[in-house]
């Protein structure tokens, strides 16, 4: 694929050098970019896109919500919060049999990830035993694992990444200076430490953001500036559209105008070159149109299925259906295996005995 394709800004006469990762970009950057002519904004996203990826496939993720309700967090746009009566009732965390039986059948639906979210404002070390057993589980199928379970200290981020955790996601959500106007019981710097932690520990790192808060643009470019300053980028950076939820206090803010959304989706793309893009939450409601818009700024990655956590998504149908049209594929993860694979791949298998016997001995209610 070719590298060193340039980019270039209304403000700017030299050329942005996008075969390595920035973590430098000044608002003013990234301002220039999102005042770019749409046409040229996209376009200069294709490039980097295919300096980079393959530009008609997609990375394709599961999301399961594994413990819903009474989060202690007030986040205003989130209906599992224990602060809005939102009607969602309170879930104890799942068994690992029925999430195990959950991640087959995403297989066999096309999805290479599969993503676990407890709603919790951190694990306690009686779940984290539940969920260490639910990663070893879901990897044993040959998945990619992926969770969020809140904010975790060094402690608990090891364990998980011992069990084989591959991604973990904490979202950033919006700006720094927006944050208070979302967010009350959980600090933005908290946020970046579990990030760090986590990064520390092992496991790649997923992070994104909210759009269609009430933010306003400067907050859109200040929110990809914070996720383009951690080092190394995110590997997996979710760019979300609100889902208005009754009963949440953001259930009447004004729509985001769709092309903003894909503007931000671009100068994502661009400022991240090397991390998969995922157009998340909010596809349900988007056209076709808008989706393949997304593509073309350089998403690519999507969650496939019925819901996310606990809202709505296309269900894969729907999704494999709009592929066809755009010609568009399922990334695969490489299926080569190494003499190290082979070994561990024998290994796994011994242990499956031993994972049953574990799966019983840990057969807790953790609803309390």
């Amino acid at each position: 694929m070719k590298t060193g394709l340039p980019v270039t800004t209304p403000q700017t006469a030299h050329h942005i050098d996008i075969a390595s990762p920035r973590h430098d970009w000044t608002l003013d950057e990234i301002n220039a970019l999102f005042a770019l002519p749409f046409n040229d904004l996209l376009f200069q996203a294709q490039q980097v896109h295919r300096a980079h990826f393959d530009a008609n496939a997609v990375q394709v993720s599961t999301l399961l919500s594994i413990k819903t309700g009474a989060c202690p967090e007030d986040c205003k746009y989130c209906p599992q919060s224990g602060h809005y009566n939102t009607k969602l009732e309170k879930e104890k965390l799942l068994e690992i049999e029925k999430v195990v039986a959950q991640a087959k059948a995403a297989k066999e639906a096309g999805a290479s990830r599969f993503c676990m979210g407890a709603a919790w404002r951190s694990p306690r070390d009686k779940d984290l035993l539940v969920v260490e057993e639910m990663v070893r589980q879901v990897k044993a199928l040959g998945l990619e694992t992926c969770m969020t379970l809140g904010m975790v200290d060094n402690q608990q981020a090891n364990r998980l990444a011992a069990a084989g955790l591959d991604y973990y996601n904490h979202n950033l959500d919006t700006s720094p200076d927006y944050y208070g106007e979302i967010i009350t019981t959980r600090t933005y710097s908290d946020r970046l430490e579990t990030l760090a932690t986590v990064r520390e520990a092992g496991m790649k790192v997923c992070s994104g953001g909210i759009l269609g808060m009430g933010e306003g643009a400067q907050d859109r470019s200040a929110l990809l500036q914070q996720l383009a300053r951690l080092v190394p980028h995110p590997e997996s950076v979710p760019i979300n559209m609100l889902v208005k939820v009754p009963g949440t206090p953001l259930e009447n803010v004004e729509d985001l105008d769709p092309l903003e959304f894909i503007r931000a989706i671009a100068v994502a793309r661009i400022m991240m070159p090397q991390s998969h893009v995922r157009l998340s939450a909010g596809r349900e409601q988007m056209s076709e149109s808008t989706q393949a818009l997304a593509f073309l700024a350089g998403a690519n990655s999507i969650f496939y299925g019925d819901k996310l956590l606990t809202t709505g998504n296309p269900q894969a149908e729907r999704d494999r259906a709009l592929f066809a049209k755009l010609g568009l594929r399922p990334e695969r993860r490489d299926t080569c295996e190494d003499d190290d694979n082979h070994a561990q791949r024998l290994a796994q298998q011994a242990r499956q005995q031993a994972q049953a016997e574990r799966t019983a001995a840990l057969a807790v209610d953790a609803s309390v």
